[in-house]
């Protein structure tokens, strides 16, 4: 059996044939680092992870490409209100979200460009736009996408232009509602040094475009595979589908959405003030029961986060943790090399291939334990290090196994520690940022919020420190 995957575009699950036979190419919208990660921002870099680790497990050679959005109306704002430089602002929260996708297990991307870092591209991708007609000036600096330049608009979602909700940006120099920005005149309250000049005027992107630029500068013309959160199909990746075919070229072949962190039925976000900051749960339990949490719902079915969540997953991962532990200490633990060349089961395979489906995937894997663990029992020492060479197989694919490199113990891996640290520190740096903005109710609702998950926080002349909750 071969990959097969649900395409949100043609909403079918498609058989995956890469563009080059042994290579893909994979664009994943990446955060926009305006505030610190809670577990919903970091679905989609655990559910992208188990793809890319299945596809290089399956003989691929992938490029994961993952960009940051370092510039937008949010960072511009809250840098603003903090009093802080927008791109320091940017970059301590780009840091956060490193330390969140480190600590969970996430690989690096092969390329996480910056949206400041691609503005020639940008800007050759407006400048096509409006030669071929597809793009226009309302005044210096304001270009706009013509939806109805493009008759395919709307076909990613499904949708016709006349029954779409109204474009956010509302210039009155529009010829139609539904056309987006694609570059913004800078605001008179904006800092000059988030603009750059373009052959139209001074300005900065729009959400859409940068993403576009990126895509083709690394992986080309036309790629395999584009994902991102089920929210952004609209209006984020129409309008990057549009103004990249608008522009002549092929852009994504399979579109692939993973759905939200919910909490009582409703999306995880940090508006809604039910976020759960990856720091703060990270000083509750280890960060490879946050991911089995993660990974274990099949990345297009909503997760509901609830009380018992990291209840299951904790109990779960102990049960694996524990049998590859006791297994090793039987008959001598596995080299890494040979967990990486083993073949996993057929239908832990057969599982993958079907649309990623971790749960039946998992099904296998816990088939594996509990033989392994019968073995263990009866002293059947063939049958233990067959269980455990599967098993870490199939759990190494996943981003889960207890003595690979990422999770192991006595292997000298700070990285969690490390992890940790950056993410306190990003919010210490938003506490600061609030307490000079005289917003004392904030600076003092994370410093709760963090006494809550045992860290304390001591003020001093030089700034905050901080400590885990009994250390010195």
């Amino acid at each position: 059996m071969s990959l097969r995957l649900f395409d949100s575009a043609t909403r079918t699950v498609r058989d995956f044939v890469p563009l080059v036979p042994g290579r893909v190419g994979i664009y994943l919208c990446g955060a926009t680092v305006q505030a610190p990660p809670h577990v919903g921002h970091v679905r989609s870099a655990v559910a992208f992870d188990v793809l890319v680790r299945w596809l290089r497990r399956t003989g691929h050679q992938v490029t994961m490409v993952r960009n940051i959005t370092d510039i937008d109306d949010k960072i511009l704002a809250k840098a603003a209100e903090a009093g802080r430089p927008w791109w320091a602002w940017a970059l301590t929260h780009e840091r956060a979200f490193t330390a969140a996708y480190d600590a969970l297990g996430v690989l690096p991307a092969d390329y996480e460009p910056r949206a400041t870092g691609h503005v020639p591209d940008m800007v050759e991708l407006m400048t096509r736009l409006v030669d071929r007609g597809h793009a226009y000036a309302t005044g210096p600096g304001d270009i706009y996408f013509d939806v109805r330049s493009y008759p395919e608009y709307g076909s990613l979602t499904n949708q016709r232009v006349s029954e779409m909700v109204e474009a956010p940006d509302d210039d009155a120099g529009k010829r139609d509602v539904h056309d987006f920005a694609l570059w913004k005149a800078p605001k008179p309250d904006e800092p000059a040094t988030a603009a750059w000049d373009t052959p139209f005027g001074r300005g900065r992107p729009g959400w859409h475009l940068e993403c576009s630029a990126m895509a083709r500068r690394y992986l080309g013309d036309t790629f395999d595979i584009h994902g991102g959160g089920l929210d952004l199909r609209f209006p984020h990746h129409e309008n990057e589908q549009a103004q990249s075919r608008a522009a002549g070229y092929g852009f994504a072949r399979y579109w692939l959405h993973n759905g939200w962190v919910t909490q009582g039925g409703t999306k995880m976000s940090k508006s809604l003030g039910n976020s759960l900051l990856v720091s703060v749960v990270l000083t509750q339990v280890p960060a490879a029961v946050i991911r089995y949490a993660l990974t274990a719902v099949q990345y297009r079915s909503m997760l509901e986060w609830t009380d018992g969540t990291l209840v299951e997953a904790a109990a779960a991962w102990e049960r694996l943790a524990g049998f590859t532990r006791r297994a090793a200490e039987r008959v001598g633990a596995l080299d890494d090399d040979e967990v990486a060349k083993t073949d996993v089961p057929a239908d832990f395979a057969a599982a993958l291939d079907d649309d990623l489906n971790v749960p039946a995937a998992l099904a296998v894997v816990h088939e594996v334990l509990r033989a392994g663990n019968s073995a263990l029992a009866r002293g059947d020492d063939d049958a233990t290090r067959a269980a455990l060479v599967s098993l870490r197989a199939m759990l190494d694919v996943l981003g889960l196994d207890p003595a690979g490199p990422q999770w192991r113990s006595g292997g000298g891996d700070d990285r969690a520690a490390r992890a940790l640290g950056t993410l306190v520190e990003a919010e210490l740096a938003a506490r600061a940022s609030a307490r000079a903005a005289h917003d004392f109710a904030a600076a003092d609702a994370i410093r709760d919020r963090l006494a809550g998950a045992g860290i304390a926080v001591e003020d001093g002349r030089d700034g905050a420190r901080w400590t885990l909750a009994g250390e010195a």
